[in-house]
């Protein structure tokens, strides 16, 4: 039997405001704030609200025939929060249906995997107490920033404590293999791997209103027996894609979200299920290792990261921006953290891209790679200067390693002891109820009563009788006297003389 696992991402970039050269040192706000509730609120109208909405629709409709994931970044988290809390409402009450499954992903959906191990984690950490925060359960599924994924980055991932990870079906990875089944990190092979096919996906985020494509238009039933004519053996298919795809990237009038209400019952006819990363992951078993020794992700032809380190002026940014990263970690500062996350984001460095992206590309507000690789240097030199002026560069490395060591000691303390009280939590819930009934029952320990009660205490009235039989013990007595008289040894003698 086959199974779809579906999944949606959610991220939205903060956007940076224009931000001159004399500016540095004077202001250290860096944000459009009208261009970022313009976009969040925007998108919310027109992708967030009318998918989940019908998400919801086909929950009931299906129940659990239906499964579908999602991953949100923690600053599409904020900027939902603040401009659009009903996608936030309508994820918890999609939720509620116990049809959904939330990944992690880093906080800042930024490129922390191929920098800094120490900032993936802590954002990995974040992202998934926040989930933990908003639905009430702790994902053990991971899906890194663009699906970038490679054996060092799904190692760490093992180690971390995640089951499983999802990433890109790359060809020039896969070769001769397909993506249509379960594999696992050749570092680790506890952690499962779910690949993601590229075309199927394709197929519905770009080419589903493209009216010039040999398959336009496309319908539910065509789209279900593509996935019913693959080879028996080939049972899991992963598709993955933005929720923005629905709505934003395919209007809705082109009827995309009739498309996708209408899946599940084609499919139930033709035999396949639907099924969300973590149950696959414990239901189906790896095939083989993936061994992927250079980063690859879903961006481009390529499936790499050259949209984001390709060229002098992304890799220099980037290496100056994970320089104080550090620093960072140790800082307290909750406008430096926030200030952090976001300028963080991918986004910021594909901005800074010389690839040939075709005539669509969006580059914000800017007017050319050179123009957003300046505008983010500005902001990254006033952003630098205030972390060197809480933590100084003249702060000597051993000095601060000892400072970092210390910190890492105290979280691994605090994990620690966190898995104690768990533990003893657990423990402590068997005895419960034989507590709970020991304090429904105080008549049952009223017997005490009985023994401290004047009956019981009184019985020695009755055990009284053996203190007032000492007048028969006083007659034994006597009758011991009257004995040894009849054997009196003197009275014979006088009697001979």
């Amino acid at each position: 039997m086959k199974t779809i696992c579906l999944y949606f991402e959610i991220h939205q970039n903060v956007h940076l405001k224009r931000y001159r050269f004399f500016e540095i040192g004077k202001d250290h706000y860096y944000f459009d704030d009208y261009e970022n509730e313009r976009g969040i609120t925007d998108t919310a109208e027109r992708s967030y609200i009318p998918a989940l909405k019908t998400f919801l629709e086909m929950a009931k409709m299906y129940g659990k025939a239906f499964k579908v994931a999602f991953s949100i970044s923690g600053c599409a988290i904020e900027l939902l929060e603040q401009y659009a809390p009903e996608v936030i409402e309508l994820l918890q009450e999609l939720n509620e249906t116990g049809c959904v499954e939330f990944l992690a992903e880093p906080y800042s959906h930024g490129l922390s995997s191929l920098a800094n191990e120490d900032v993936f984690r802590d954002e990995v950490a974040r992202q998934a107490k926040k989930m933990k925060e908003l639905f009430g359960k702790k994902p053990t599924v991971l899906r890194n920033s663009s699906l970038i994924y490679s054996d060092d980055i799904g190692g760490l991932v093992a180690d971390m404590g995640y089951k499983g990870m999802i990433a890109e079906g790359a060809k020039h990875v896969l070769g001769w293999k397909s993506p249509h089944f379960l594999y696992h990190c050749n570092q680790n092979p506890n952690l499962k791997l779910l690949l993601r096919d590229y075309k199927l996906s394709d197929d519905i985020s770009l080419r589903f209103n493209d009216s010039s494509w040999n398959e336009y238009p496309l319908f539910a039933d065509t789209y279900i027996d593509w996935i019913s004519q693959l080879p028996e053996e080939e049972k899991v298919i992963n598709i993955f894609m933005e929720l923005c795809a629905l709505g934003i990237y395919q209007p809705l009038s082109s009827n995309i979200l009739e498309f996708i209400k209408a899946l599940p019952a084609v499919a139930k006819d033709r035999g396949i299920t639907f099924a969300t990363p973590s149950e696959i992951i414990a239901k189906s078993k790896s095939v083989a290792p993936l061994d992927v020794p250079y980063p690859m992700s879903w961006n481009d032809e390529e499936r790499d990261t050259s949209c984001w380190l390709g060229n002098v002026m992304q890799r220099e940014a980037f290496q100056k921006l994970y320089s104080v990263a550090e620093r960072v970690l140790i800082c307290k500062d909750r406008r430096i953290t926030q200030d952090w996350d976001r300028i963080q984001a991918s986004n910021n460095f594909r901005f800074m891209t010389t690839k040939n992206m075709g005539t669509g590309f969006y580059r914000g507000i800017y007017d050319s790679p050179y123009d957003a690789f300046t505008n983010y240097m500005n902001i990254l030199g006033d952003f630098i200067n205030r972390v060197n002026a809480l933590y100084p560069l003249d702060i000597e490395n051993d000095e601060l390693n000892a400072l970092l060591t210390t910190i890492r000691n105290q979280a691994d303390e605090i994990n620690v002891k966190d898995a104690e009280i768990n533990r003893l939590q657990a423990r402590l819930s068997k005895f419960e109820p034989v507590v709970k009934e020991e304090k429904k029952a105080p008549a049952k320990k009223a017997a005490p009563a009985k023994k401290a009660a004047p009956a019981k205490k009184a019985e020695p009235a009755k055990k009284a009788e053996p203190k007032a039989a000492p007048a028969k013990k006083e007659e034994a007595p006597k009758d011991e006297v009257k004995a040894p008289a009849k054997k009196e040894p003197a009275k014979k003698p006088a009697a001979k003389k």
